[in-house]
């Protein structure tokens, strides 16, 4: 009798299968010992056997099938279940909101992160995940296990989006902002200076009644509120003027409710009114003083004197001097305070919100001069005649930090 191992897959072997003509062999040596039945009548007899032999070997052919089938199926999953081959290449896989976990399984064989999404698939169902898998950009690597990747999606462990953040601080000039986003951003500072003096094309309630005035050194100065701003990347240096000009809007839109009517109670559009807060913005410090300044401002206006404000010289300079000169008082241009009588052409700088409050809400003072004190603290003395501020500047020079 011949006989052979079969090795499912390399497995154990797990049937040892005769052949069919040594079986039948020792069947019928067995049967002439037995009997001693004619040709005939043995041919009649043995026909059923026969057919049952046969149907023996049909089934232990189909059992074999079906257990190296199984075996096969096994080794196919449990291959399944591994990590992919490793590798430092990073992979970026983008969830979509309401993505099915077959959808999702699709998506990480597909990039190569799984070997089967349908073992995927199962593997969840046994585990009981997939239902708390959120939506989002991932970074995965191959070689991860199956439970890692589970977890990623779990927590929303997403990719950090790339974000350009920019400070515009408090009292900054466009030409100052413009420098920063130079140094600080992927954006260019001559585009920027270019689209600022192109208001036309910004939608802002601000900017309503905007207006045109050729006396402007640069068109937005002032409205460009100060804030920490953050863009995805790729943002343009339009859509970061259009944001600031956006949170002035909504800024404006915190104050009082009869804001508008203390406008025209003053006789001021909202761009006077702007003007005035970055002059308070540019002289003052101490926040407690705010209105204070606003006061001297609107009391100079009423009596037509000159504001003589250095800040309004300074904004002539692209960088403020430490100290200005007889000379530099002389300059010529419709911002020089000293020069010319009322407000300047427009704003000097970006005023914060609390100075655009002291403009609409001034302290009812007689004060018409201040000097900043000596003492390091950059307070100031108040007086409401010449002859009390000339006292004040000889005591604030005797004043020592």
């Amino acid at each position: 009798m011949t006989c052979r191992t079969i090795h499912p897959s390399g497995a154990h072997p797990l049937f040892f299968l005769c052949s069919q003509e040594g079986r039948i062999r020792n069947v019928i040596d067995d049967n002439e010992r037995e009997t001693d039945f004619s040709e005939d009548e043995y041919e009649e007899t043995d026909k059923p056997k026969r057919g049952r032999r046969i149907a023996l070997i049909v089934v232990a052919l189909l059992l074999l099938l079906v257990v190296g089938g199984a075996g096969g199926v096994a080794l196919f999953v449990a291959q399944a279940l591994q990590p992919v081959e490793p590798s430092a290449q990073e992979v970026r896989i983008t969830i979509p909101q309401g993505a099915s976990s077959l959808q999702i399984a699709k998506l990480l064989e597909e990039q190569g992160l799984i070997r089967s999404a349908t073992i995927f698939r199962y593997y969840l169902k046994l585990e009981g995940q997939g239902s708390r898998f959120q939506a989002g950009e991932y970074s995965m690597t191959p070689g991860m296990t199956l439970d890692q990747m589970i977890g990623k999606l779990n927590d929303g462990d997403i990719v950090k989006e790339e974000v350009i953040r920019v400070t515009i601080p408090e009292g900054f000039t466009v030409q100052q902002i413009a420098d920063k986003l130079g140094e600080d951003t992927p954006w260019r500072a001559e585009t920027f200076l270019q689209e600022v003096d192109t208001p036309s094309r910004f939608q802002a309630s601000a900017l309503t009644g905007f207006p045109e005035s050729q006396d402007l050194r640069h068109k937005l100065e002032g409205y460009l509120f100060p804030e920490t701003y953050e863009f995805k990347k790729g943002a343009s240096e339009q859509e970061f003027i259009e944001r600031t000009l956006q949170e002035l809007d909504k800024k404006l839109g915190t104050l009082p409710a009869d804001w508008p009517d203390k406008l025209k109670q003053r006789g001021l559009t909202l761009h006077q009114l702007l003007t005035v807060a970055s002059l308070i913005e540019r002289e003052v410090v101490v926040d407690e003083e705010r209105p204070l300044v606003a006061g001297v401002i609107y009391n100079r206006l009423a009596q037509k004197m000159p504001l003589q404000i250095d800040a309004t010289v300074q904004y002539l300079f692209d960088k403020p001097k430490e100290r200005l000169l007889e000379k530099d008082l002389q300059i010529s241009s419709p911002y020089n305070t000293y020069l010319n009588p009322g407000l300047p052409p427009g704003p000097i700088a970006s005023p914060s919100l609390a100075s655009i409050q002291a403009a609409l809400y001034p302290a009812e003072t007689k004060y018409l001069f201040y000097v900043t004190k000596k003492d390091g603290s950059q307070a100031h003395l108040f007086a409401e005649t010449y002859e009390q501020h000339k006292k004040n500047i000889a005591a604030s020079k005797k004043m020592t930090p």
